[in-house]
């Protein structure tokens, strides 16, 4: 059962009844002391417990504002939805929490379980032995570099060029052993050395931190490249380095479909089903193109091509599941939403649990693309499109002061954009700040903190026009 199929959505009440063990009506400072917050290590036992006021959590304040208004402070009826609440439940996945599922699903997420630990083991055991073979006394840390995207077209002549050459050595050397690539790698630098760290994002001998990962389009864009270059140069290394990271897919994919941000999993938020900056879209996309035989996978073997297959009709089974139910209408999605209940969940302060603007549309436009959707995908599908034409926001105007974006309640303000954040109870656009406060309005928050992320969008006005078009003239001629 997902998470948008629960019964009960919308009562506040039993909620926070459930919560706290505390009926009727729940005085400020009640719910001041009923939040603690667990903190597991990596083997899933219990590290610290402590607690914090619910009131100032970052997902519960936004809710709280409503009641305040019409109660006095000191009394408030708990009419804060239970989909705000459990969206702070999430946690990463643990052999504890393993434990608490149905007995039905525990083998397959042991097992899940039991094979991350051990591709961290040896990931970890591939970098210690050639830090002693090299007689070195810590590991070098990898060259930092930009987001690895893929601009040249499939089948240019360029990937048999010495610059193309160099850098498939590159990246070559930086998969690890378990198959995938960790994110902002400086490939220019040229290959990994020995010794050297497959990431570049902790220092030598701290915690390993993205060791590999599909944010930001890691991984799935280092196969790309690969590909590509195998189907105009045929080298070998290419191909192989290919399936291997095929093989951490499908090594890397939840028995519920999804995909966590970080495999083997790291724990926090890396362990969510990522949809933030269209991690398990991409995913969903490169299997896709396998399914489709396109020219650059023709060297992909029959019996990985059936477990492609399998993967992303899993995957897609899975995105259906967590589309969020508002109201009793489906709605879009959330950046995250946790491994094991697929619940909303948040990430950092300000990636809190709501509903996305920007990567919602990505993942219509990629269901989109399916050529034959089950009537079940095509009613998603345009519930999708009917929320995000209901949240597109006008009357903004785009300012720009010292190098930093700034929006402007203006009337004659034509653009149309989408916020990156709506409330998940009422889809009103909110302004999480890097102070883990949720604001309603974007100055507000501006006001009280550094920018440097992307609160509006105008990304899903493709989705809604020209996508949207293409789909419904591809159906239509069914």
């Amino acid at each position: 059962m997902g998470w948008g199929d629960r019964e009960g959505v919308g009562n506040g009440t039993l909620a926070l009844q459930r919560i706290t063990g505390v009926t009727g009506k729940l005085n400020l400072s009640e719910l001041n002391m009923i939040f603690k917050k667990r903190q597991f290590d990596q083997a899933g036992q219990l590290r610290q417990t402590r607690t914090i006021p619910i009131t100032a959590h970052p997902l519960v304040r936004p809710h709280l504002f409503t009641v305040k208004n019409f109660l006095p402070a000191a009394l408030l009826t708990a009419t804060v939805s239970w989909l705000a609440l459990f969206s702070a439940s999430a946690e990463p996945v643990t052999t504890e929490r393993i434990r608490q599922l149905p007995a039905t699903e525990q083998a397959a997420w042991k097992t899940y379980w039991e094979r991350s630990q051990t591709n961290a083991l040896a990931d970890a055991a591939a970098l210690q032995a050639e830090i002693a073979a090299n007689k070195m006394t810590n590991a070098l840390r990898a060259p930092s570099g930009g987001d690895f995207k893929l601009k040249v077209p499939v089948g240019d002549a360029w990937y048999a060029s010495d610059d193309a050459r160099q850098l498939a050595n590159a990246i070559l050397s930086y998969q690890t052993p378990s198959g995938g690539w960790s994110k902002h790698i400086g490939f220019s630098r040229g290959k990994r050395r020995p010794g050297m760290q497959f990431t570049s994002q902790n220092e030598p001998g701290q915690k390993p931190h993205y060791v590999a990962t599909f944010d930001n389009g890691s991984t799935t864009s280092e196969m790309e490249f690969l590909a590509s270059a195998w189907l105009v140069t045929k080298r070998a290394d290419c191909q192989a380095g290919f399936l291997k990271g095929l093989d951490f897919i499908f090594a890397a994919q939840y028995p519920n479909g999804g995909w966590p941000q970080v495999y083997p999993l790291e724990g926090g938020y890396h362990d969510d089903i990522t949809f933030n900056d269209g991690a398990m879209t991409h995913i969903l996309e490169l299997l896709q193109g396998i399914t489709l035989n396109r020219l650059e996978y023709a060297f992909v073997d029959e019996p990985r091509r059936r477990q492609a297959a399998a993967a992303l009709a899993k995957g897609i089974q899975c995105v259906l599941q967590t589309q969020i139910l508002q109201n009793g209408s489906k709605t879009v999605w959330c950046g995250q939403h946790d491994a094991l209940t697929l619940v909303p969940a948040p990430a950092r302060k300000m990636e809190p649990a709501t509903l996305s603007g920007l990567e919602s549309s990505g993942i219509l436009k990629f269901l989109m693309t399916i050529t034959n959707p089950s009537p079940e995908v095509v009613t998603r599908i345009e519930a999708g499109l009917k929320w995000l034409d209901s949240a597109r926001i006008t009357g903004a105007m785009k300012t720009n002061e010292k190098g930093r974006s700034f929006f402007e309640p203006s009337a004659t303000g034509t653009e149309v954009r989408w916020a990156r954040f709506y409330d998940l109870t009422n889809s009103r656009p909110v302004f999480p700040g890097r102070d883990g406060i949720l604001y309603e309005t974007f100055a507000a928050m501006a006001a009280n903190n550094k920018l440097g992320y992307d609160y509006y969008t105008t990304l899903p006005g493709s989705v809604v026009s020209n996508a949207q078009k293409k789909w419904r003239k591809m159906q239509a001629a069914k």
